[in-house]
């Protein structure tokens, strides 16, 4: 098949656009011919495996959800920007499209501004929902609301990555619910596996040393990793944690630190975000800050450390991070709220019952979230290969992204509907 995948952003960092490189790739590897529209002006670094990336001209602002820095891009609020200035951002964006020629199907990202994007471009389109258009862009703006609600009238579906991202199109998209089918998404479980110790410490060495120069551009790795890997992971007997993500009070950063200063666990945070200033002033010495990481250093990180954390306070759409971890045989305590609740509950499903609470944590609860720390580090080691194995299991059986591929692109059968 022909398919073109329509996203507004870059392709490395953020979930939806480590979503749009991992569909991308797995289509190609599965022998489909793959168009990328993006905005990453450093595409062609990216590996895509034969994707075809194109990058649409800006006529104006690109609009976003939350404000971070663009390399040569100027980003704006998209509540913010009035309709016909977002109206000449789609009708550029559908100018690129159509110039590409015919497609069996367009993915396109976000029910805003994929939604507008997919329906104007004349293609059979499905819609991916992400979250974060929903709970920062569209919900209080019932004018948003509306827009989307008429963009996807006339989509094949829309996917939301859980049940809690279906509840929340329903409810302020009003859509039909048949419309919106749920399909997670996945984990490239080749790339994401566990590794020995040595293998993996070697491994992140090596590509923390091939890393270019910060120069003060938060988006990047800090200088420096490799040596503080080195001495972070120099005693295997120490317990680690670490979180992966966007580090604000929202992400619930803060009560990962508090948990762990309770235990004097040694802890990664990696991730860029404004709240990164302000917590690493506050964090002791036990606490490694290390600006973002790729998929290339994370698979090496993974299983490296005894658990990983996502303790967020805000909706999510899934936990991506939490079952990437998992993949590698690293056991994820998450906040039992909204889709991270429905990765606790599958990995609670192939979980020893006498360990299945280890997956969670009440949100907020800087108690719950010591004691599900403390109890993972303190586990015999027989038991720790046990959850090992039992989380990777879960991954491999629930959230593979073949699985979610051959999902998304039997949806082209409702074209007859």
């Amino acid at each position: 098949m022909r398919i073109f995948i329509w996203h507004g952003y870059l392709l490395s960092g953020t979930g939806s656009n480590e979503y749009t490189r991992a569909l991308a790739r797995t289509l190609r590897r599965q022998g489909h011919d793959v168009t990328v529209f993006c905005q990453d002006p450093d595409a062609g670094s990216v590996d895509m495996a034969g994707a075809k990336v194109v990058r649409p001209p800006l006529p104006g602002p690109l609009p976003v959800f939350v404000l971070d820095r663009y390399a040569d891009s100027q980003p704006a609020l998209l509540p913010e920007l009035p309709r016909e200035v977002l109206d000449e951002f789609v009708a550029a964006n559908v100018a690129s499209i159509r110039a590409e020629g015919p497609a069996d199907l367009l993915i396109t990202n976000h029910v805003l501004m994929g939604g507008p994007v997919g329906a104007a471009s004349g293609l059979p389109f499905v819609v991916k929902a992400h979250g974060s258009e929903l709970e920062y862009a569209m919900r209080g703006n019932q004018a948003l609301c509306d827009w989307g609600r008429d963009s996807l009238q006339s989509a094949l579906a829309v996917i939301a990555g859980s049940h809690h991202i279906e509840r929340v199109v329903e409810d302020l998209v009003g859509i039909d619910p048949r419309l919106i089918h749920v399909i997670p998404p996945g984990v490239d479980t080749h790339t994401m596996r566990p590794r020995t110790r040595d293998e993996a410490f070697a491994g992140l060495i090596a590509e923390a040393g091939r890393d270019e120069p910060n120069a003060g551009n938060e988006r990047l790795p800090d200088d420096g990793n490799a040596a503080a890997f080195g001495s972070f992971f120099a005693d295997p007997e120490r317990p680690t944690a670490v979180y992966v993500g966007k580090i604000s009070e929202e992400k619930g950063v803060p009560l990962l630190i508090e948990a762990a200063a309770r235990l004097d666990m040694a802890t990664l945070v990696v991730g860029f975000g404004p709240a990164r200033v302000g917590l690493q002033a506050q964090a002791g010495p036990e606490v490694l800050f290390t600006g973002p990481l790729q998929h290339r250093h994370l698979r090496y990180v993974w299983p490296l450390v005894d658990v990983s954390v996502a303790p967020s306070v805000f909706p999510e759409a899934f936990g991506m991070v939490a079952a990437e971890a998992a993949s590698c045989g690293c056991p994820p305590v998450v906040a039992d709220h909204t889709g991270l609740a429905e990765i606790a509950a599958g990995l609670r499903e192939y979980y020893p019952a006498r360990l299945g609470d280890l997956a969670s944590f009440p949100p907020r609860d800087v108690d719950a979230l010591t004691d599900r720390l403390g109890r993972i580090t303190s586990l015999a080691p027989e038991e720790r290969r046990e959850l090992s194995a039992a989380a990777r299991d879960a991954v491999v059986g629930l959230w593979s992204w073949d699985s979610v591929v051959d999902r998304i692109v039997a949806l082209t059968g409702l074209v007859d509907r």
